[in-house]
């Protein structure tokens, strides 16, 4: 996911992202501990989609309660 395409989200839609991004690594990480995961890239690219999300989110909560 690019950071544009989050931006473009206000604060619910990155919420509900990080949300759904955090129960996607879980199972990712589940297919991993059974050896199920044949493509282990999909775990380092959706760690840093969840580090994504969570830095635009905080600049947006931050942005909101400087106003």
């Amino acid at each position: 996911m690019k950071a544009s395409e989050l931006r473009a989200k206000d604060v619910a839609g990155l919420e509900k992202e990080v949300s759904d991004l955090l129960k996607a690594h879980f199972g990712l990480r589940m297919q991993k501990a059974t050896q199920q995961l044949t493509n282990h890239q999909q775990l380092r690219n959706t760690r840093r989609d969840i580090a994504r999300a969570k830095t635009i989110l905080a600049q947006k909560q931050k942005e909101g309660a400087a106003k």
